[in-house]
């Protein structure tokens, strides 16, 4: 595999959102490797799997939607956050062995806030803490980017039939509907230009890994499999409170 596919920058619903990343991994089964950024149409919640729906009672945002990815709840504020994906294909030649992709991709990230003049790190073992309920911004686990010892970027993962689905939270400023938790902005005195991030972050990626990145648009059967997996899964009261 030496090819990823770069997807549109898009602005979607909580549902959306998630029913793409999922149509994202269907095709890495078939060997397709794709990269994207993104935001949100509205401040959403977006629930780990493995929360408890009425956790979302305790936050604004009335838009909410449960991830397939474990972790805790981010607050998806589009005026203050980033949101990016990758999906893999299965396999040592689609996931190369050695470093976690969470660590992978978040290295690339330090390097990229570098250019904007913002030091992050990241968490080690044994540096885990729970500053909050509810909110993963609040919970500061390995890997997880600081700056100045707040969270500014946490990524959570799943694996289907052996391909690999990473998406993380960037937070860029502090939104007013989750004061407690900083962003960038507020931890550093930088602003960070959203397309300046994703194009820096895009060239790191292909040097670092030797892929080439291509753009590239969603298929025919991909904009199907969005549709039902959204109407299905992400839209539905089974899915969301199955908790």
């Amino acid at each position: 595999m030496n090819t990823v596919r770069l997807l549109p920058f898009e602005s979607l619903s909580g549902v959306g959102n998630m029913a793409a990343d999922e149509a994202m991994l269907e095709s890495a089964a078939h060997g397709v490797a794709s990269l994207r950024f993104y935001t949100w149409t509205e401040p959403t919640l977006s629930l780990g799997y493995f929360q408890a729906s009425g956790d979302r009672l305790t936050r604004p945002p009335s838009a909410w939607v449960r991830r397939s990815t474990g972790g805790a709840g981010i607050l998806h504020d589009p005026a203050h956050e980033i949101t990016y994906s990758f999906v893999l294909p299965p396999g040592s030649e689609g996931q190369p062995k050695g470093e976690s992709w969470v660590c992978r991709f978040h290295h690339l990230l330090q390097d990229s806030f570098r250019t904007f003049g913002v030091e992050t790190r990241a968490v080690i073992c044994g540096e885990e803490r729970k500053l909050g309920p509810v909110l993963c911004f609040l919970h500061q686990t390995p890997a997880d980017l600081l700056a100045n010892g707040s969270k500014v970027v946490g990524s959570a993962q799943r694996k289907l039939r052996g391909c690999l689905l990473q998406h993380g939270s960037i937070l860029l400023s502090r939104s007013p509907l989750a004061p407690e938790v900083p962003g960038v902005a507020e931890l550093t005195g930088k602003r960070v230009d959203v397309l300046r991030l994703q194009l820096d972050v895009v060239k790191r990626v292909g040097d670092a890994f030797g892929w080439r990145l291509s753009e590239d648009t969603w298929t025919a059967t991909e904009v199907t499999e969005r549709e039902r997996i959204a109407k299905e899964k992400y839209g539905t009261a089974e899915w969301n409170e199955k908790r």
